[in-house]
């Protein structure tokens, strides 16, 4: 009979593979997302694309080529903010063959089960009730699943899997949504529910609750939506035989590119996910992206706890680790599975408070400051990380470029240079930049482009939050709710979108009256077709929205009972009265 220990043991082939009789020789796995990310052509690709943004920079800095300073000035602020980052995420991008698996996660990972004790229980078929050990000493794992409101089948998938996984571990479910169908869901699935009296400290401040409840050395946190596989422990709790290792981070990979939102949101995050974190690795700084991660109790009780006083609590727990010297880690191994946002609200509310978090970083906990014990490297990687939203930001001061030389003759580089002069060195940063996002995402994901342009007032929003200090609400990605339109919270891209229209318009009249195209009137018509796809993608999903919420009341005016309908005998008490 061939048994799921049998096929653990003697399948070398599985990810999951559970083998590990202490006498058996260690053996190094191959780990085929770090060689995808020692590529030679990605390598070559990377270096091409470097090369480009240097004589991009160098070509805008030349005295010779600059134009009227208002224009200059928001062309070399935006760039600057660019090129920067390009560079800085090039170099991270060329150090991500790193490999954090070394010999002693090999030799944990095959020591991690006890093969005659399991034999002896009788759970040759029960993987999640095998006992962990690392050095010998048995290991205590609980697995928190926080929730806040989403549906009951998201959190029932979610709980199902986390209650299967490989390794004896404990499930709880903590519930801020504070839910009684949640807590029978909970019970049903054989996990233990947590609920609070109160929402302070939001998610972060939910995971602390638990862990004033609980007593386990590891613990897993997981997003409701976020759905883990078998072998989220047996991919992640050898790490922590170095006894440095604060935590082990996995990547979010997304099943639910749906809609134009949802796949820019999911791509967007692909590169980061497969060759940015990889390459902060090298530099102990892999941050926590707060879900799909395995925590050591004794690093988080080292700096209080998670973070409460941010709604990135993710980022800001990672900082204080990294500044207490404690080692991170990251594995760019798929070992959970969730949502990305699929509508502009959803996708608005992560990313607002996604950005509201980093600058808060850039403004109040400045990494370069020499109170932080970071290195050099932690320094720089953080520095990115907390203005990495600027990025966001600088498309709003590039929008605004064309209009000035259409309606003000305002032109941001020298009139002796030709247009395509212009054009070639600006190709030299950004079709490089797309032939690198086409090379490591497999083709040119326009909805990236789309969301990556129109995005800037999410960002603006996020700093002036960020420097005034404004509460920033807590939202659930993937919560389901009443029907708000996406143009509720796309006011901004629409007024932009019209003001981009009438210049081309303008621009297009200018155009024809003189007899000669300019690059402005190419770049106001570019930047308005991209708005504009934006308005489209936004009236497609609020239609298709309104219809299912038509169909969805049918369908409940369809099932409720005729007014006049008699009650069923059991229903009726013995009075013959309700």
């Amino acid at each position: 009979m061939s048994t799921t220990f049998d096929r653990l043991l003697l399948d070398p082939r599985r990810t999951d593979d559970a083998r590990s009789p202490r006498d058996r020789t260690p053996r190094r796995t191959r780990s085929p997302e770090n060689e995808a990310a020692q590529s030679p052509s990605l390598m070559l690709l990377v270096l091409l694309a470097a090369a480009g943004v240097v004589v991009y920079a160098a070509f805008l800095l030349n005295p010779a080529n600059r134009g009227d300073w208002l224009p200059y000035t928001m062309v070399i602020l935006a760039e600057t903010v660019l090129v920067a980052h390009a560079l800085l995420a090039m170099w991270t991008v060329l150090s991500s063959g790193h490999n954090p698996r070394g010999f002693a996660f090999h030799h944990a990972q095959e020591r991690l089960y006890d093969v005659a004790e399991i034999l002896r229980e009788g759970t040759e078929d029960e993987p999640h009730r095998w006992q962990m050990y690392l050095e010998d000493r048995p290991v205590t794992v609980d697995v928190f699943i926080t929730t806040y409101g989403e549906d009951l089948e998201t959190i029932r998938r979610t709980v199902t899997a986390a209650v299967a996984l490989h390794g004896r571990h404990d499930t709880y479910v903590l519930d801020d949504g504070r839910s009684d169908a949640v807590r029978d869901l909970a019970a049903e699935l054989g996990a233990r529910y947590v609920r609070r009296l109160s929402s302070g400290g939001a998610k972060a401040g939910n995971i602390n609750h638990a862990l004033s409840l609980t007593r386990s050395e590891y613990f897993v946190v997981l997003d409701a939506d976020f759905v883990p596989l078998p072998q989220f422990l047996h991919e992640t709790v050898p790490f922590f035989a170095s006894s440095d290792v604060a935590f082990v981070q996995t990547p979010q990979t997304y099943g639910n590119y749906d809609t134009i939102i949802s796949r820019g949101a999911g791509y967007m995050q692909a590169v980061f996910y497969r060759y940015v974190q990889p390459g902060r690795n090298r530099f102990n700084a892999a941050f926590c992206v707060g879900t799909n991660v395995i925590y050591r109790r004794a690093a988080i009780d080292s700096v209080g706890g998670i973070y409460t006083d941010s709604k990135s609590e993710d980022v800001w727990t990672s900082l204080m680790l990294h500044e207490k010297g404690w080692r991170t880690v990251y594995i760019p191994t798929t070992l959970a599975i969730g949502d990305t946002p699929e509508t502009v609200e959803a996708y608005t509310k992560q990313q607002l408070r996604w950005a509201t978090g980093g600058f808060e970083i850039m403004l109040t906990h400045n990494p370069f400051s020499r109170k932080r014990n970071l290195t050099t490297d932690q320094r720089i990687q953080y520095a990115v990380t907390a203005t990495h939203y600027l990025t966001g930001i600088a498309p709003l001061l590039l929008l605004l470029v064309p209009p000035l030389e259409i309606y003000f003759d305002l032109s941001p580089m020298n009139l002796t240079i030709t247009w395509t002069t212009w054009l070639l060195y600006y190709a030299g940063f950004y079709v490089m930049q797309v032939v690198l996002a086409f090379y490591t995402l497999g083709s040119f994901r326009w909805e990236v482009l789309l969301l990556a342009s129109v995005s800037f007032p999410i960002y603006v929003r996020a700093l002036v939050n960020a420097v005034l200090r404004r509460e920033q609400a807590w939202h659930v990605t993937g919560r389901k709710g009443a029907y708000r339109s996406p143009f509720a919270f796309m006011q901004p891209q629409v007024l932009f979108f019209q003001f981009l229209l009438v210049t081309t318009v303008v621009a297009a009249w200018k155009a024809a009256d003189s007899g000669q195209l300019t690059l402005a009137l190419a770049w106001n018509a570019t930047n308005t077709l991209i708005l504009g796809g934006f308005v489209v993608t936004a009236w497609r999903e609020g239609r298709r929205a309104r219809a299912e919420l038509r169909a969805a009341r049918r369908a409940e005016r369809a099932a409720a009972p005729a007014p006049h309908a008699v009650a069923p005998a059991d229903a009726l008490t013995p009075g013959g009265t309700r």
